[in-house]
């Protein structure tokens, strides 16, 4: 199932990257390698940090119509709602026009680069737009002074914009229908201005650890932007001994942007591996990105939030031989999944990636870029000489579908499904999946830029300081 790729590029040598990779529309699943020697297939959800959400339904919303090759196609425009795990919710808007939600669909917090966003020099705009529109803005008297549409509703707001980000994201040819709100969209989409991604609520760098019991692993450095973070042990801590300690060897509990985290393995322990988890306080900042394992409508979230995020660490260790450290991230720019392998044992570790052998000689590092198609879902392994695999599952969504895709509907509240996706060797023109009868609600997959989401991205933003504009 993999022989319409056969050119891989191994991209140096180096530290594990971080794999910040869950996409809304198709993240790649990663984490740690499997204990070694363990002849099993693991498969861990990967998530270094940042908040995870599920979507709901749509929740303020207007009517736009988009323009394509001579079609007009009615589509629902504004805010979703998303669940986020360990309590709060997000609102946000929809990315990548042409592709269909997904109620129930789970996101992870990812950097911009992982999304449809990568590359799109207009991202920093939409940013704009979530922070100086409805309903990060929700004095719909001032908003609709300055955009000239006296009367402004609530729907009329989530609709302009809506319409305002997906001509931004998708250089779509859209509409809305209510003169309020287009009167919005068009003066969103004049005034905005480029402004920078925001930092991760959390992210835990390096993604996975491996060496050799009797050893401190690591570090895991941790970058929040909260005040401090609280870390648990692993699990059975207090049974195995394993303990999580900065460069000193003091046992920690908390820490901060920078703080650097060791797991302390006793030297008599057995081969094996444990995770850490590091749990943030603060909210997720606006303007993140939010992505999903299967392929949806992307989200961009708008106006504060009282959610959490949490970043798990992977460590394994085994007494002697090759210890290998197994992570992988999403590479938007090659178009591909990057898998590193970073092996901390004594020996060379030998495994093979899509029919490929690479070896990692002991104490070093390599990253090899597995190409997938877009808009397709995947599942490969990377196989060691022992038998042990580690599995990584997840879909490739780094562009926007653009206007030659047919737009897909979904029903208001309750979205169609979209059709299940096989592998990425499959055929099957995702665009063309979910789509509905009934009433025309927002197709789109959507990217960066937190209010409340869909599958693809979504990205959150913070409440807005005194004199930030």
């Amino acid at each position: 199932m993999f022989s319409s790729f056969s050119a891989f590029s191994a991209r140096g040598r180096g530290a594990a990257r971080l794999a910040a990779v869950t996409l809304v529309s198709g993240l790649v699943a990663a984490g740690a390698l499997a204990t070694a020697g363990a002849a099993v297939a693991e498969e861990t959800p990967q998530n270094q940090g940042g908040a995870t959400a599920t979507i709901g339904g749509l929740k303020t919303y207007g009517s736009a119509v988009i323009h394509d090759n001579g079609e007009d196609q009615p589509v629902s425009a504004g805010l979703f709602e998303m669940s986020v795990d360990n309590g709060g919710t997000l609102q946000t808007y929809c990315v990548d026009l042409h592709n269909p939600t997904q109620k129930d669909a789970k996101y992870q917090e990812t950097a911009w680069s992982g999304t449809s966003l990568n590359g799109n020099a207009n991202a920093g705009k939409i940013r704009w737009i979530l922070q100086n529109s409805y309903p990060q803005v929700n004095n719909l008297a001032a908003l609709a002074e300055k955009a000239g549409a006296a009367g402004l509703t609530e729907q009329d707001a989530a609709a302009g914009t809506q319409v305002a980000i997906w001509r931004y994201s998708d250089d779509a040819d859209v509409d809305a229908v209510d003169p309020r709100a287009e009167k919005l969209a068009d003066y969103l989409e004049k005034n905005a201005r480029n402004l920078p991604e925001p930092a991760a609520s959390l992210t835990l760098d390096s993604p996975a650890v491996s060496g050799h019991a009797g050893e401190k692993l690591g570090p895991v450095t941790v970058h929040t932007d909260a005040d401090s973070v609280t870390v648990t042990p692993p699990a059975d801590a207090a049974t195995s001994g394993v303990r999580i300690v900065d460069a000193d060897g003091k046992e920690l509990t908390s820490a901060t942007d920078g703080s650097r985290l060791y797991f302390d393995v006793p030297t008599d322990t057995a081969d094996g591996s444990a995770s850490l988890t590091v749990q943030p306080p603060p909210p997720v900042p606006r303007g993140r990105a939010f992505a999903c394992e299967r392929r949806t409508l992307t989200h961009l979230p708008d106006g504060p939030s009282a959610s959490n995020g949490a970043g798990r660490a992977p460590a394994d260790w085994a007494a002697e031989g090759p210890i290998p450290a197994l992570s992988a991230e999403k590479n938007c720019a090659e178009g591909g999944v990057d898998v590193t392998a970073a092996n901390e044992g004594d020996e060379p570790f030998t495994f093979e990636l899509v029919g490929i052998e690479h070896t990692v000689p002991a104490g070093e590092s390599r990253t090899v870029t597995v190409p997938l198609q877009e808009d397709r879902s995947y599942d490969f392994a990377v196989k060691g000489a022992d038998g042990s695999e580690k599995r990584f599952t997840g879909m490739l969504d780094c562009r926007t579908q653009g206007s030659t895709s047919e737009v897909t509907t979904q029903t208001v509240g309750e979205p169609s499904p979209a059709a299940s996706v096989s592998t990425f060797s499959d055929t099957t023109d995702l665009a063309a999946t979910g789509s509905s009868d009934a009433t025309p609600v927002i197709a789109g997959i959507a990217i960066v830029l937190v209010v409340v989401g869909g599958a693809a991205i979504v990205l959150v933003e913070r409440k807005k300081t005194p004199g930030q504009h």
